[in-house]
């Protein structure tokens, strides 16, 4: 039996499950099934993270329910932190995660119920996203989506971003356009998407479509490469409040694009998957 901690970070929800209980690998279709929302726990991603002895950190392995392992995510992160604080493997100071996406630095405050993530450097270069083309920061370009045109920038913080700009978002806009450019060619290794309105000098609002997960809540990744457009374009200030259907994050953006992200956490429940559960792989996978 496999124990698990369940979390929500503004809605977007994920289980960490300590390795020691994972007798080996876990293949693409167990971890559809743990995160399926009738046959497993259900779930927007999972949580594998051993404490790494020798360089005294924590590394962390992310996993989307589609059963693909990713680099990054900022929701997932906050939540890794409050579940290493209820575990007392921290305290309120400052320490390590290192991710597949680079190392960061998180710290819990409030009892665990907000959490900061220093997320690293976000570059808008198309060596580092990767954007297919010629080398250059990727900047209001043209995108031809369905019939409709778009103008997007594209950013890394450890993951790809795609953020395209409009007057007026919604879920519909991001359910319909998103698939389409999360596989657009021009991604080699796909690509997240945020639909992006400006309200005003510090404040966003966003959509999003997520890469190997769909239509989400909210996303810490998301939400630090839109404030980082809006402010790469002269449109918002250094400090910027994300806006989604999940809640809202707080984002600071340094001279060099450093990104600190600050947000809530919420404990949900925890709990042991049986291997039973497993006897479902042949009905979720036909």
């Amino acid at each position: 039996m496999m124990r698990f901690w369940k979390y929500h970070g503004l809605g977007n929800d994920y289980l960490v499950m300590p390795p020691e209980d994972i007798s080996k690998e876990l293949t693409p279709a167990q971890i559809r099934l743990i995160c399926h929302p009738h046959y497993g726990i259900g779930s927007d991603g999972l949580l594998i993270g051993p404490f790494d002895a020798e360089e005294q950190t924590f590394r962390l392995r992310l996993f989307n329910p589609d059963g693909g392992e990713f680099e990054k995510s900022g929701n997932g992160l906050r939540i890794f932190a409050r579940y290493l604080w209820d575990m007392g493997w921290v305290q309120n100071k400052p320490f390590h995660i290192l991710t597949p996406g680079g190392k960061v630095t998180a710290q819990v405050f409030e009892g665990g119920r907000r959490v900061t993530v220093e997320m690293g450097q976000v570059s808008f270069h198309s060596s580092r996203i990767p954007v297919a083309g010629p080398p250059r920061e990727v900047l209001q370009e043209s995108i031809e989506v369905q019939g409709r045109e778009f103008r997007f920038c594209a950013a890394t913080i450890g993951n790809p971003h795609c953020v395209i700009l409009c007057d007026d978002i919604s879920r519909e806009l991001a359910c319909s356009i998103g698939p389409h450019v999360e596989t657009d060619p021009r991604f080699p290794n796909r690509t997240n998407v945020q639909f992006l309105k400006v309200l005003d000098r510090a404040t966003i609002q966003i959509e999003i479509w997520e890469r190997g997960v769909g239509y989400t809540l909210a996303s810490g990744s998301s939400s630090s490469a839109a404030a980082a457009v809006a402010h790469k374009l002269g449109l918002c200030d250094s400090h910027i409040t994300v806006r989604m259907p999940g809640g809202e994050l707080d984002i600071q953006i340094d001279p060099d694009y450093a990104i600190t992200m600050t947000g809530a956490v919420t404990k949900i429940c925890e709990g042991q998957f049986d291997n039973e559960a497993f006897d479902a792989l042949n009905v979720i996978d036909n």
